[in-house]
C-alpha cells in the first residue's frame, strides 16, 4: 500500500499523510458499497495481499451476473 500512497502523493501534490487518508477513505467507501466480501478482496489487494485482480473482478462479474 505504501507504493500506492507514494504515487498518489506525487501525482496529486498532497502530503503522504493526506494520500493515505484519501486511500483509506476510498477503500472504506468501496467496502460499504460493494457486495459482501468484494470490498475485503480489494482492501487485501491494495495492501499487498494475496488477492489478484482476476479474483477481484471475477468475483464482481459473478455477483453482478445475478442482477441481470
Amino acid at each position: 500500500m505504501q507504493e500506492l500512497i507514494q504515487e498518489v502523493s506525487e501525482k496529486t501534490g498532497i502530503s503522504v499523510d493526506q494520500a493515505k487518508g484519501a486511500i483509506e477513505t476510498v477503500i472504506s467507501h468501496l467496502k460499504d458499497k460493494l457486495p459482501m466480501g468484494l470490498g475485503d478482496k480489494i482492501e487485501s489487494f491494495v495492501q499487498g495481499g494475496s488477492s489478484s485482480a482476476e479474483d477481484i473482478f471475477g468475483g464482481l462479474k459473478d455477483k453482478l451476473s445475478g442482477l441481470f
